[in-house]
């Protein structure tokens, strides 16, 4: 039977609060208060609760754990992420996969695990005057958290699913990778984006949170931070709103959070919003600014086989050949990757409706995918997008998708279509609402150069959010320092992805790991006077 550490922690006495049953409003104070528990939340906590700081978490998400995860779509999408799941651009040209839970997107996200590259590095350097960004600086960070979570090459066989992808780019010369997992005793069920049911994800719901609270950390959920209570150059504190029930519509409680230190890692669309709603100093008009995805095209291939993408470790196979063969700030550069395939997930991906879209789905077991990530933010055309606010104070990301990233999805709609072929494929569709398949490379390579490139008719997907607070050394070109600390608020720090001043080019979440362990080890030796404790 599987033990869910939750239930045996608030048992012992975890500090865990649910603002939805709160009586009434609420003070409460610690040395620093986090908003938000993902990758970047969950690995300040461990730190600053290891180094003898009292810490509070505020989740605007819910708890839920190994007991609570089923296997099942139609739970964990309106339970664990951003609006159902269904968190769209302005103008819905792009769909948007984003935990909101304890334990944020590493609760959900499918485990792989990138260093950052080197030539991403090597860009910020030059760009951004990031000149301790190297790899040797960052290595000891990354060794750090690859022991912490488990991170090492998933050599179990690939499912079905991956293996077409080395197949078929092999057969082309195209070089392929393992990719790195985090991992311990994995069940290799295939359902990481619902929870894991094993405690085998090493996600912060199980790592860094408990090690956080074991050593008295609390963490509100049910809580949103609504906006930061500035005084001078200071934060006093944080303003927040509990959430009802079902973590929908704020409620009149309210609960006011002090510290000597904030912390936020909401992510690059929540960190952004906060400080927006919270009017804090934009000098250089800089917040929400050049924030970035990477833009995801994808094309689905019918195999003469089943392929049960649903089944086995979701991706464990790729190919940066798209991306190492060309110059960083060119033409988009794409990482090439397999998604798992759950029914919901691929029929609301998928293009068409009606009849067409049921006979689709009817051969739901023979579909092979490949997914693109386009690396954007390099080219000197690539704009990004900016996270506003609606009415209500509630962000939205506005991303026009243009020329450069349209070419670029064409060419990886080319590559992906060319790699089915070769492995086998008897159909390719390109995900778009105007594709009814090929049944050849030949057919596809003159189909797919008349697609129309535009909003809601190519399908565009991003679970990747970075940036809208991007880290500098010019006050002008930036929101905070290099280690995270607001340029005009000195007892404010960001601590996740959007500090990225440009997309990763991977799957970003060993990026926030690393770099935010030696921001937030600073952090916590500044206010200790005495080295960092490390991740245990």
């Amino acid at each position: 039977m599987i033990k869910d550490p939750y239930q045996e922690g608030i048992a012992r006495g975890w500090k865990i609060i649910d603002a939805a049953r709160l009586a009434g409003d609420r003070e409460d104070q610690a040395d620093v208060v986090i908003v938000g528990s993902g990758a970047g939340g969950g690995i300040a906590a461990e730190i600053l609760a290891r180094s003898g700081l009292s810490v509070i978490v505020v989740e605007e998400g819910p708890l839920r754990s190994s007991a609570d995860f089923h296997m099942r779509e139609a739970e964990a999408y309106p339970a664990l992420y951003q609006e159902s799941a269904a968190r769209k651009t302005a103008d819905k040209g792009i769909d948007i996969l984003q935990g909101r839970c304890v334990g944020g997107s590493t609760t959900v996200n499918w485990t792989s695990s990138f260093r950052t590259p080197p030539a991403t590095l090597e860009f910020w350097q030059r760009q951004f005057g990031l000149a301790d960004y190297t790899q040797e600086a960052l290595l000891p960070w990354f060794e750090m958290v690859e022991r912490r979570l488990s991170i090492s090459a998933w050599y179990v066989p690939p499912n079905a699913n991956n293996e077409l992808l080395r197949t078929g780019a092999s057969k082309l010369g195209i070089e392929t990778q393992v990719i790195r997992r985090n991992v311990n005793g994995c069940w290799n069920l295939g359902y990481c984006g619902t929870g894991c049911p094993t405690n085998a994800k090493q996600s912060m719901l199980v790592t860094t949170l408990p090690a956080a609270l074991e050593l008295g950390a609390t963490i509100y959920y049910g809580l949103r931070a609504e906006r930061l209570t500035l005084a001078g150059d200071k934060v006093s504190a944080l303003e927040c709103v509990a959430m009802d029930a079902a973590g929908i519509h704020p409620q009149a409680r309210r609960v006011l959070l002090r510290a000597r230190h904030f912390v936020l890692a909401g992510g690059a669309i929540g960190s952004p919003a906060l400080l927006l709603r919270s009017g804090v100093p934009d000098p250089a008009r800089q917040l929400g600014q050049r924030t970035f995805l990477h833009p995801t095209v994808v094309s689905s291939a019918l195999m003469d086989t089943p392929v049960n993408g649903h089944a086995g470790a979701p991706q464990s196979l790729y190919s940066d050949h798209f991306l190492d063969n060309l110059p960083i700030d060119g033409p988009l550069g794409y990482k090439l990757e397999a998604p798992p395939l759950h029914p919901v997930l691929f029929a609301t991906t998928l293009q068409g409706f009606g009849t067409g879209h049921a006979a689709l789905m009817q051969q739901f077991n023979n579909a092979q995918v490949l997914l693109a990530l386009l690396r954007d933010g390099f080219n000197s055309a690539s704009r990004g997008g900016q996270v506003r606010l609606r009415d209500d104070g509630t962000p939205l990301l506005d991303y026009p998708l243009d020329d450069v990233i349209w070419e670029g999805a064409r060419r990886a709609l080319l590559t992906m279509a060319e790699i089915q072929f070769a492995a086998g494929a008897k159909k390719v569709y390109a995900v778009h609402e105007e594709c009814s398949g090929w049944d050849s490379w030949a057919a596809a390579k003159d189909g797919i150069a008349q697609l129309p490139m535009q909003p809601l008719s190519m399908r565009v997907v991003s679970a990747h959010v970075m940036g809208g607070c991007a880290m500098g050394t010019e006050a002008g070109r930036s929101v905070v320092d290099p280690r995270g600390r607001h340029h005009q608020l000195g007892n404010l720090t960001v601590a996740d992805g959007s500090l990225f001043p440009t997309s990763i080019g991977a799957n970003p979440q060993q990026s926030v790991y690393g770099i935010v362990a030696r921001n937030i080890s600073a952090l916590a030796q500044s206010l200790t006077g005495k080295p960092a404790a490390a991740l245990a």
